[in-house]
This record gives structure tokens, C-alpha cells and sequence, in this order.
């Protein structure tokens, strides 16, 4: 599939009162053709050799190799190889098909438009001369100074393709705000302790120290078996990455940017309010409790979501027993957050997913937590603020599971009342009690979490630090 220059895929249908929503073609094109990064081949498998090999062999051989992280999503290097490797058939992509041969490939003429250099902005961004601010590859490519190297032609009003090719692979480097950096020359967060008998260490860190605001990170990775809280100005305005984390509590009581939850077992994570996008992949049963602006889960089993979003969420490929519910819960720095990151209570479609990929499968690959299997969610930790009360409230339904379940708690205290016990037999009574729910506390796990909070007057500080 080719398009000429400035053209547009329009995608049109019914949304509420008729919008007419657009995609850029050529970045849609580049958006597709990068998909092959993640691309798994049986020869690759077996041989570990890429293929079917490149055209172009990238000129950094050694680039896949720095970094001691396996997985491409978050390896920097992995993705500047890719470019590297195939940036030949990226331009070709975008080009008009009148600048290529017969059989589609670039001459030693080939011109690039500036429409085609504004899309490939879409992957590709840099600095002057080791500057910290940021520009799109356009700006950068159609400055003066830099014509001659870029190719660029104010007769022509295009851009060399032999030039544009050669000065990119020139200066293309790694990402210095991207996860490979942050977790190799970040700062350290000493916000997790170590666990005694595990051989997993966990790192946190994050590059909000000298990134640019887009471009805060705050990574996280192996943290087990504890509870982390954190409200910090560390957290404001940063893209949040989670990986492996494993029998876990998080609360991150920050607006937050965007944040992706990877490779997670048997965990619980509390978020502050959510500017774009939530999303969920590899996961195991976990929970999430978050206000977002867009939520999404790929390869997920038995995860459950509270959440609040004015958008349906998107259940992609290979999710199995997902669940979604009411967002339940609230701390008293809620509702500024969710000002500062422009989300309100309504609208409000956690109850309406959409399933972007069907799998084969006859059964239904999500639910509606029934309202008798629902609780609200206290957060343990003091914080300054107003909100105090769940944003928006509740549904009916669920409003009312809990109003039945507090009359049944007010005649079970009244039938105890009623009984007259002795003292010795109140004592007793009690003890049952604490028996039974200490055994609640095993069979759900909820002992753990528990057992992992520190006591109040230092949660707080922990929360708030």
C-alpha cells in the first residue's frame, strides 16, 4: 500500500453526533511497518538470526547487544537497530512511487517531500549539538544550517533521498530519556526494599532530573512481595513504566502522565488519575484501581479493572476472565489530580469495552463484577486534601449491594447486643471472631498486604515522601 504526499486515510462513523475522525496515511504506514519489531519468526527461534535479513545491515552491529534487557518493548537500542536496519524501506515507504524503480526502490535522484519527512517525525526527534530541547526531525531537517546535510532543496522544495538516508543513519543514536537510559543512568529510587531470600532486585529509577517535561520517566521493575506508596513530584506529569512485579501492592497518588503495566503476577496497582493512556500486557491476575483517560489490555488472564475513563476500553488480542468493575475508591488529593490532568466524572464507560481483537473462542472473554461481589477499597495512608467521598459516586446497583451489606452488619451487632453475654463470654466471643477473621485474612491473601504496611504516622510519610 502507497500513497502520494499530504494525502489522508479518513475513517468515518457514527460517534455521538456524526464526528468524522482522520489518520495521517503516511504515518499510519509507519505505524504499521514498525509492528515488525515485535514480529517472532521460527527460524529466528532457532537460529537467533533475524529473517528474512534486512537490505540494509545496520551500521552499529553492536547496538542489540548493550543492553542487558530482553525485552524489546522497553530496550532502546533493540528499536534503534530496527530503524537503523531497515531505514532504506521506511523512506521508500513514504516516498512518491513516481521517485522509485519498477520494483519500488529508491535511485541515486529520489526525491523525499517535506510531508514525508513531518511523518517520519513520528518516530524519529533530536537536539543541536547536544542541546536539552527537543525538536521534531521536520524542524531540524529544514534548517538552514543543515540543508546541505540533509538534502534539502529550496528549488526542489524536497529533500535528496540519498542525502536524507545517509544523514539520519549519521546521527541517528540511542534515546537518551528512553527506559535502556533511565535504567542504566537514571537515579536510583531507594523506594522498595530488598527481600531476603530472592534473587530478584528491585530497581527504580527515573530520568525526571534532567528529561524535558514529555519526556519523564519513572521506571519500575521487580518489586516483590511488599507495599510501595509514593505521592512525590517525582511521579507528576511522568510516563510510568511497570515490569515484572510479583505478589505486590503499589500506590502511586500522583497525576500521572501515562503508565504501562507489564509482566505482572499477583498484584494490586492504585494509580493517580491518568492524562492518555493505561495499558496492561502479559499480566496475571491483577488488579487495578485508576481515573484514565484511555485504558487497554493485551495477553491478560483473570485481571480485574476499577476504573473511571470517558473512553471505552480496549480489550485487544489474547485476554482470558477479565473483569470490570465501578472505580471504588479515593484518597483527598483525588480530585485536584484529576483537574490537573483534565479528567472529570463523566463521561464515564468502564461498562462498555470495546474488543478491538476476537480471538476463536466461544466463551466471553469479559464481565461486570456483580454487585454482590462488591466492596470498596479504603487506601490506607494520610494525605492532606478535600476529596472524600469516590468521584462521581456510585452506580445504583452497586450502591445498593453495599447498603444491604451495612444492614446485615447492624443486625448482626444488634443480635450480639440482644444476646446479654457475660464479660467472660464476650472475651470468648470475641476471640472467635478474630480466629475466623485471621483465617479470612490467609485464604484471601489479604494478610500480606496487611503484614507489608508500616505503621500509620510512617505511612504517611511514605505516601507523601
Amino acid at each position: 500500500m502507497r500513497s502520494g504526499p499530504g494525502s489522508r486515510l479518513r475513517f468515518g462513523f457514527s460517534l455521538h453526533h456524526f464526528l468524522a475522525l482522520s489518520v495521517d496515511t503516511l504515518q499510519f504506514l509507519l505505524f504499521l511497518y514498525i509492528q515488525q519489531l515485535n514480529k517472532v519468526s521460527l527460524r529466528t527461534s532457532l537460529i537467533g538470526e533475524e529473517w528474512p535479513s534486512p537490505r540494509h545491515r545496520s551500521q552499529s552491529p553492536d547496538l542489540t547487544e548493550k543492553s542487558s534487557c530482553h525485552n524489546k518493548n522497553w530496550n532502546d537500542y533493540s528499536h534503534q537497530a530496527f530503524v537503523c536496519d531497515h531505514l532504506s524501506d521506511l523512506l521508500e515507504l513514504l516516498v512518491d512511487p513516481e521517485q522509485l524503480t519498477a520494483s519500488f526502490h529508491s535511485t541515486h535522484s529520489s526525491l523525499v517531500s517535506r510531508e514525508a519527512v513531518v511523518a517520519l517525525s513520528f518516530l524519529i526527534e533530536g537536539t543541536v549539538s547536544g542541546a536539552r530541547k527537543i525538536y521534531p526531525l521536520y524542524e531540524l531537517a529544514l534548517w538552514q544550517p543543515l540543508h546541505a546535510e540533509s538534502g534539502f532543496s529550496k528549488t526542489s522544495k524536497a529533500f535528496s533521498f540519498y542525502k536524507l538516508e545517509a544523514w539520519l543513519r549519521a546521527s541517528l543514536t540511542g534515546n537518551p530519556f528512553g527506559i535502556s537510559a533511565c535504567l542504566k543512568s537514571g537515579k536510583k529510587l531507594a523506594w522498595a526494599h530488598q527481600v531476603e531470600g530472592t534473587t530478584k532486585r528491585a530497581k527504580i529509577a527515573c530520568n525526571t532530573h534532567v528529561a524535558p517535561k514529555m519526556h519523564r520517566l519513572v521506571v519500575m521493575s521487580q518489586v516483590y512481595k511488599q507495599t510501595l506508596a509514593k505521592s512525590s513530584d517525582t511521579l507528576v506529569g511522568a510516563h510510568v513504566k511497570i515490569h515484572r512485579c510479583n505478589e505486590t501492592f503499589v500506590y502511586l497518588l500522583s497525576p500521572l502522565r501515562s503508565v504501562t503495566i507489564e509482566k505482572c503476577r499477583n498484584s494490586t496497582f492504585i494509580l493517580g488519575p491518568v492524562q492518555t493512556a493505561l495499558h496492561l500486557h502479559s499480566c496475571d491476575n491483577v488488579k487495578v484501581i485508576a481515573v484514565c483517560h484511555r485504558l487497554s489490555i493485551s495477553s491478560t488472564t483473570g485481571c480485574i479493572f476499577h476504573i473511571l475513563t470517558p473512553t471505552r476500553p480496549l480489550i485487544l488480542s489474547g485476554n482470558q476472565r477479565v473483569t470490570f468493575a465501578p472505580f471504588h475508591t479515593h484518597y483527598p488529593m483525588l480530585e485536584d489530580h484529576m483537574a490537573r490532568t483534565g479528567l472529570a466524572t463523566v463521561p464515564n464507560y468502564w461498562d462498555n469495552p470495546m474488543i478491538v481483537c476476537r480471538d476463536n473462542s466461544s466463551t466471553s472473554v469479559f464481565r461486570l463484577l456483580a454487585p454482590c461481589e462488591f466492596y470498596v477499597f479504603i487506601i490506607p495512608f494520610e494525605m492532606e486534601g478535600d476529596t472524600t467521598e469516590i468521584p462521581g459516586g456510585l452506580p445504583s446497583a452497586y450502591q445498593k449491594a453495599l447498603g444491604q451489606r451495612e444492614k446485615k452488619i447492624q443486625t448482626w451487632q444488634k443480635t450480639v447486643k440482644e444476646a446479654r453475654l457475660t464479660k467472660d463470654q464476650r472475651k470468648q466471643f470475641q476471640v472467635l471472631v478474630e480466629n475466623k477473621f485471621y483465617e479470612w485474612l490467609i485464604n484471601t491473601g489479604h494478610r500480606q498486604q496487611l503484614d507489608s504496611l508500616v505503621p500509620p504516622a510512617a505511612g504517611s510519610k511514605q505516601a507523601a515522601g
